[in-house]
């Protein structure tokens, strides 16, 4: 995409902007955890809580949205409370991208649509909490999230803790597999489930360090090796749940949505919200324990990458 298109859509922050301009590590944050994740003031909160712990870990944080219709790489205090106070977000993923640019609205960037806006603005690290998958019961309904298909379009190396687990974890991973994304265990040799450290899904290769994750997105992507790279980095053994409550949770809220017709876009807030109430509330803590110690895990990686 040359300049003068960038210039038409996007707006940098002043902070992103001079970190560009002085080759500094830069990771990327999505935005529907702020918009349509965690309820207000803690969706505020671990928002500026995630990006000071990027700016300590010596990287700069990029939370990426679409505001009037403007494509954010970077948001001030005043549009981070925007986006975390605002009713008027549309959960945004590739399909909805052009629409809400060309009608001057507001957005949520999903993992899907920020692997987009990194591409856009040439960012490598991308932190998130949970990359979207295959969702159980795929074999009927044909709900695969769009977050796969842009992995393995572009490269962009995504911390996450695993797939979220209201998904068919198994069939994820032979997804990612099929369209030649590595997925790369922290410290673990077994795909962390998100609210969990363990999912009984072992993973092809483990990395001891993010300086060992750096080295082989880097590696990849100099080969020409095209496409994305999952650092999944399970949750803190302190702030992970009991298994056997959350699987629980997810069969109840599965049931309760097909019954109610619940599908696409609207399956994830559904059954995580299930969850939530269903774990009063403690898998709202278990979420931002991990996000936080992702975001750790991101910027030293980040950082590794530009040395």
């Amino acid at each position: 995409m040359n300049k003068e298109v960038l210039k038409k859509y996007v707006d940098y922050s002043d902070e992103v902007k001079k970190a560009m301009e002085e080759g500094r590590p830069i990771v990327a944050l999505e935005s529907t955890i702020i918009s349509h994740g965690m309820p207000y003031p803690m969706n505020l909160e671990t928002a500026k809580a995630v990006e000071e712990i990027i700016r300590k870990e010596g990287a700069t944080p990029a939370t990426t949205a679409i505001i009037n219709g403007r494509i954010k790489v970077g948001l001030s205090e005043e549009e981070l409370k925007f986006m975390a106070t605002s009713k008027d977000i549309i959960k945004c993923s590739r399909r909805d991208y052009p629409y809400i640019v060309a009608n001057k609205l507001n957005g949520g960037t999903t993992v899907a649509s920020t692997i987009i806006t990194c591409a856009i603005a040439g960012i490598k690290v991308f932190v998130t909490g949970g990359i979207g998958g295959v969702h159980r019961g795929a074999e009927k309904t044909f709900d695969i999230s769009r977050d796969l298909q842009e992995l393995a379009n572009n490269e962009v190396l995504v911390v996450c803790a695993g797939a979220k687990s209201i998904l068919d974890i198994g069939l994820t991973l032979e997804y990612l597999e099929t369209f030649g994304v590595p997925v790369l265990g922290m410290r673990t040799e077994e795909m962390p489930a998100f609210f969990t450290r363990r999912s009984g899904f072992k993973l092809d290769y483990e990395v001891k360090s993010e300086e060992e994750a750096a080295n082989i997105a880097s590696t990849k992507w100099e080969l020409g090796l095209n496409g994305g790279i999952v650092v999944a980095n399970p949750i803190p053994e302190e702030s992970q749940m009991d298994e056997d409550k959350i699987n629980t949770a997810i069969k109840e809220a599965l049931v309760e949505a097909e019954e109610k017709g619940i599908h696409g876009k609207e399956t994830t807030p559904f059954l995580l919200q299930k969850v939530l109430e269903a774990t009063e509330g403690k898998s709202l803590e278990a979420n931002i324990a991990l996000v936080k110690h992702n975001a750790e895990v991101g910027a030293k990686i980040a950082v590794a990458m530009n040395k």
